[in-house]
C-alpha cells in the first residue's frame, strides 16, 4: 500500500508531466485554443491514481500549461474537463474491468474521457465566441483525443510491462 506521501508525490509528478506534454507540442486550432498531447497523461492519471489525486493531476497540470502559455481565459474551464476527463477514466476503466479485459476497459473508458473532452470545450467556447462559430474546433478537439487515447494506452501497456505501477 503507498503512503500518502507517496501519493501526493505520483499525483505532483503526473501534474507535472500533462502540463510539459500539453506544452510541447502546440498546434493553434481556429478559436484561440491549440491542439496538444497532454490528454494521454490525463489518461495515465485517471488510470492508475485514485479519483482525488487524478482529477487534480490532470486539473493543475493542464491548467497550468494554459496559463503557462498564455491562455488564461482557458484555465479555469481546462482545470474542470481535464480533472473530469481523470475521473471519467477512472470510473469508466473500474466499471468496465469487471465485465471486460483491461485494454478494451481503457479504451472504451478513454473514449467516453475524450468525448466529454470535445462536449466541454464545445460548450466552454460556445458561451465565449457563440455555439455554431465553436462546432469549428469539434474536429481537432477530436484529433487531439485521438492522438491522447492512442498514446495514453501506449504509455499504459508499457508501464505495465516495466512493473512501474507496482
Amino acid at each position: 500500500m503507498k503512503t500518502k506521501t507517496q501519493k501526493i508525490v505520483m499525483a505532483a509528478m503526473l501534474a507535472a508531466l500533462v502540463c510539459v506534454a500539453t506544452m510541447i507540442v502546440k498546434i493553434p486550432s481556429p478559436l484561440k485554443g491549440y491542439l496538444n498531447l497532454g490528454d494521454c497523461v490525463v489518461l495515465l492519471s485517471g488510470w492508475i491514481l485514485s479519483p482525488v489525486y487524478g482529477f487534480l493531476a490532470a486539473g493543475i497540470g493542464s491548467a497550468l500549461a494554459d496559463l503557462f502559455s498564455g491562455y488564461v481565459t482557458y484555465a479555469p474551464a481546462t482545470f474542470i474537463i481535464k480533472g473530469i476527463m481523470a475521473l471519467i477514466a477512472y470510473f469508466g476503466f473500474s466499471l468496465f474491468q469487471k465485465k471486460m479485459p483491461a485494454l478494451p476497459s481503457r479504451i472504451i473508458a478513454g473514449v467516453l474521457a475524450e468525448l466529454f473532452m470535445v462536449l466541454g470545450y464545445l460548450l466552454f467556447e460556445g458561451v465565449l465566441y457563440g455555439f455554431v462559430a465553436s462546432l469549428v474546433n469539434i474536429p481537432a478537439n477530436a484529433i487531439q483525443g485521438l492522438a491522447g487515447l492512442i498514446l495514453g494506452i501506449v504509455l499504459i501497456k508499457i508501464f505495465e510491462k516495466s512493473k512501474i505501477l507496482h
